[in-house]
């Protein structure tokens, strides 16, 4: 893979910047944070912005509303979208980073032709129902059911750390259809209509005062089988694209805001020590930028992200963590005040959940020395006990 960009992504790095320029000053005041029908409606007119100019789905298939663009193209937009303080995602970030890309990979043409071009468009905002109370890191230990009855699953169950499940219009959903299966092996991946009968959602209030996540109680609740994306009982596998999308590509815009806040940190720095210490940081990040650009051009081969998905989230959090308490000390007494004006205290309490979301960093170290270095597993827990006979 060639690191460095060519002309034409050098030519499409100045359109942007020139569309962006234009574009921006257009916008209305970000809203509210609880206000969530504004910022549902701030979110997806920005991505109907990117639609009608071109620049949604970047390296969606043209097909289904995309660009259909190299990987590079790709990385120039993530650049100069963060340089330029351009919204994000924002609420659909389930849609255009998980379910998208999992529905491009697995899904059949029709549920392509139905959802892709909705996603893109910003009329159809996506949630997740992947964690439980009690499958959380463990994930293949969800308890949700679906027992089919004819052209229908009937899905009854609880999920928790529902993301934007109070404004969501479909939700990726896992579900147990094989109840005597192994655990890995009875699981299905549904896409559920958040208007279905028998759906209840609570949102529950973080310690910074959110409310995106939510708890979701399905009593009996009838999925049509159509909704299925890949085969039944092969959920697993499907979940584990989707997961690989989350901890690959999800992340690099939040590589691209870290490397903001270093540029935003490094002026408020006088102790050499600190600056030291921010230029390591600043050196590490320079490398998972080089990982993402590696992990986006694989993706775009077979659709799928490699091993280097796992690294890179586990590389990056722990990065951005070391970041956050970095400006914690540069800030002294000012790191008491939530409110300070350059938002590094808030950001710090946000960043304190990267290295469990999507995926702890002491699973995410079991994976890639499993799945990547090829070390033993770990003994199971009902195993023989260290020191006995084998």
């Amino acid at each position: 893979m060639d690191l460095r960009y060519s002309d034409s992504d050098e030519e499409f790095r100045r359109e942007l910047r020139e569309w962006l320029a234009a574009e921006l000053p257009k916008l209305p005041s970000a809203p509210a944070r609880h206000d969530w029908t504004a910022r549902r409606g701030y979110d997806t007119d920005w991505q109907r912005r990117l639609f009608d100019a071109g620049y949604a789905g970047i390296n969606w298939p043209k097909e289904y509303g995309g660009r259909g663009a190299s990987p590079s193209e790709q990385l120039v937009f993530l650049e100069e979208t963060g340089r330029a303080r351009a919204p994000y995602v924002g609420v659909n970030f389930v849609g255009l980073l998980h379910a998208g890309p999992t529905i491009i990979a697995e899904g059949s043409e029709k549920q392509k032709s139905a959802h892709l071009p909705r996603i893109l468009q910003g009329q159809e905002v996506w949630c997740q129902g992947f964690s439980e109370p009690n499958a959380g890191s463990d994930l293949a230990s969800l308890r949700t059911r679906a027992v089919r009855d004819g052209d229908h699953y009937v899905v009854t169950g609880q999920k928790t750390w529902c993301s934007f499940g109070h404004i969501g219009d479909v939700g990726e959903l896992l579900v147990r259809t094989d109840p005597d299966a192994p655990k890995h092996k009875g699981i299905t991946w549904l896409m559920l209509p958040m208007d279905l009968p028998g759906i209840e959602i609570r949102p529950i209030e973080t310690v910074l005062g959110s409310s995106e996540f939510c708890e979701l109680f399905l009593n009996e609740v009838r999925v049509p089988v159509e909704n299925r994306v890949g085969a039944e009982n092969d959920g697993w596998r499907v979940t584990n694209v989707t997961l690989s999308f989350e901890r690959g590509t999800a992340f690099v815009s939040e590589l691209v805001d870290a490397m903001q806040l270093i540029e935003d940190l490094a002026p408020m720095i006088v102790d050499l020590g600190q600056r030291r210490e921010l230029g390591h940081i600043a050196a590490e990040l320079d490398g998972l930028w080089a990982l993402t650009q590696r992990n986006v051009t694989q993706a775009e081969r077979d659709g799928k992200m490699g091993p280097g998905a796992m690294m890179l989230k586990l590389g990056y959090t722990e990065a951005r963590q070391r970041l956050g308490e970095l400006s914690l000390r540069v800030l002294q007494r000012g790191s008491l005040d939530l409110g300070e004006p350059h938002g590094f205290v808030e950001e710090r309490l946000r960043t304190l959940a990267l290295t469990i979301a999507a995926g702890t960093s002491q699973i995410q170290r079991n994976i890639i020395g499993e799945r990547v270095l090829g070390l033993p597993k770990e003994p199971s827990a009902t195993g023989p006990t260290p020191g006995k006979a084998r």
